[in-house]
């Protein structure tokens, strides 16, 4: 086996192996070469080439999702590593495990004039878990071995992204049959994560209220043992507010948050106020839950997570820092049964919105709410589900999944500029069947994500495609101008057709809603190769129909 000769590759490589981080993703480079000989050379890494840096790094995002352990990416130096930036926000935000790593120029090298050269040392600096800035050369050994043994902990224990920079002089593609160096691993430390508090005072203030509600925000598949959900569901001064994101599933829940609570008055906004939030899981996509919450606060706020706790609703006064499975399991036999008709009033109001809904349903010209209905009530089962952000996340809220799908979005800053990456990472690590819904835009700006070799034969892309960014027209403004649709709704002509004939996939679309049912079915049912589905719908209708839904299910 190839070894690079350079101490630093040898001490990363072997390092990463000790931990058990193996799926290493490759920005092709010059600078980067001791680190793709180092790993590529090596057979108990699984290495994957990724031409552009941006779509690499949201591959990778989507790798460590589905895995639920760390994957390495690396680059050259220069504006190479930038283009990671987006991923690494969206993984500080959404606890994905990254080990982001940059090849660098000597540091007498750096602001001299020399190319390829950018300030690289601490440039994640606002959203990263810990910065390793190695040195080369014999005497920085130890120093190195600390900052690489703890960065590589950092992304094990508390499940983010790291930046190491290691900086290659020339020559730097010279290799030798030996290794070199043996470093020290230090293994990562996994806290159990007790809980701290005495609950017993928290216990007496659930069990005197009489309206609890539970939010739930993004959350991986089978978070919450079903032992503790049958439990909060038979609990009618409990009301569990759920989102497509969360993964948890009971007909005991509000599934379709903005379904309930957009046609309510004040006056109903005061019912549905409780004297305690508990929140638990990530982001949280409804706006206008945020907006009730804020307008009308529970008297306390408790939030369960072992990490972070944000403050959403401005009255946050107690963060467990524990699992939710710990929480339960402590909290939950401190509970007391109390009357309460809080959860079957809510619970009447849901199926009254559910047969508003149905209705709705046959009613409707051919619009996006038409075409998001019929790819809902088609989805096979035991699919994992990637969405897109934007208009696509937000009509996935409003429809019936099934409990089978495990579905997936990057929330943490619910950017459009890596779901197709994400999917086809995700795509490939789980190797489930995958379904990707997009947006046009969102699937024209990441159309990179198609260039690679490692995409599944069993992942499906639907783009909805509308001329434009469709969400514009359903938030306030002028839509009736020049300038909303140049720079807002952004209207344009393309189409997937050519791209999906260069990167190999079956292509298919719709245009009518004579083809809807039919054309989804056949979809769905080819399973020979990746497949892509292009669903044409037209942009003017979108946002009426939308907007009228929410004042229909009243």
């Amino acid at each position: 086996m190839k070894f690079s000769d350079k101490i630093l590759s040898q001490t990363l490589v072997q390092l990463c192996l000790d931990k058990g981080i193996d799926h290493i993703i490759i920005s092709p480079g010059s600078r980067n070469a001791p680190l793709t000989i180092g790993f590529a050379e090596n057979p108990s890494f699984k290495c994957f080439s990724i031409v552009d840096e941006r779509c690499a790094a949201f591959f990778a995002l989507g790798m460590a999702q589905q895995l639920k352990k760390p994957t390495a990416l690396f680059c050259t130096s220069g504006s190479a590593l930038l283009n990671y930036y987006p991923a690494i926000a969206e993984a500080f935000y959404s606890d994905i495990p990254l080990v982001v790593i940059s090849a660098d120029r000597p540091s007498n090298f750096i602001d001299i004039g020399d190319g390829q050269t950018i300030r690289q040392e601490n440039v994640f600096a606002n959203h990263i878990l810990y910065s390793a800035n190695c040195e080369e050369g014999e005497s920085f050994q130890i120093k190195n071995e600390t900052e690489l043994n703890t960065a590589l902990n950092t992304a094990i224990e508390l499940n983010g992204p790291v930046h190491i920079n290691i900086p290659f002089s020339e020559p730097l593609y010279h290799t030798t049959q030996n290794q070199l160096v043996w470093p020290q691993n230090v293994p990562p430390r996994i806290e159990t994560k007790d809980i701290t508090e005495d609950l017993t005072t928290f216990a007496e203030q659930w069990n005197q209220s009489k309206k609890k509600m539970i939010l739930v925000g993004v959350l991986p598949p089978n978070s919450v043992e079903q032992h503790f959900v049958e439990q909060l569901a038979k609990d009618e001064s409990i009301l569990v507010l759920t989102e497509t994101t969360s993964n948890l599933h009971h007909e005991n829940f509000i599934s379709a948050i903005d379904q309930l609570i957009a046609p309510l008055t004040d006056e109903d906004f005061k019912k549905l106020q409780p004297d305690i939030l508990l929140t638990f899981g990530g982001m949280v996509v409804s706006k206008k839950i945020k907006s009730f919450l804020r307008s009308f606060p529970p008297k306390a706020h408790w939030h369960v997570n072992s990490k972070k706790a944000y403050d959403t609703f401005f009255v946050l006064n107690q963060h467990f820092k524990t699992t939710i499975s710990n929480f339960f399991a402590e909290f939950l036999p401190k509970k007391i049964t109390i009357h309460s008709d809080y959860q079957n009033h809510w619970l009447a109001i849901k199926r009254h919105r559910l047969q508003r809904h149905a209705t709705y349903e046959d009613e409707i010209p051919y619009s996006d709410f038409m075409v998001f209905s019929e790819i809902f009530k088609q989805l096979p089962q035991n699919r994992q589900l990637q969405l897109s952000n934007s208009a696509t996340i937000r009509y996935a809220q409003l429809f019936d999944i099934h409990d089978s799908a495990e579905v997936f979005c990057n929330r943490g800053t619910s950017g459009i500029d890596g779901s197709t990456s994400t999917s086809v990472g995700a795509a490939y690590a789980s190797k489930r069947p995958t379904v990707f819904i997009t947006g046009d835009l969102s699937f024209f700006y990441d159309s990179n994500a198609l260039w690679n070799n490692h995409i599944p034969k069993n992942f499906k892309i639907i783009v909805i495609n509308n001329g434009g960014g469709g969400i514009f027209r359903i938030l306030p403004g002028e839509k009736n101008s020049k300038l909303f649709d140049t720079y807002f709704e952004t209207k344009h002509s393309l189409t997937a057709k050519q791209l999906s004939e260069m990167y190999g996939f079956r292509y298919t679309t719709i245009d009518k809603a004579e083809d809807l049912k039919k054309e989804i079915k056949e979809f769905f049912s080819k399973n020979e190769g990746p497949d892509l589905l292009e669903i044409f719908t037209p942009s003017t209708v979108n946002d009426k129909v939308l907007l009228d839904y929410f004042k229909f299910v009243s």
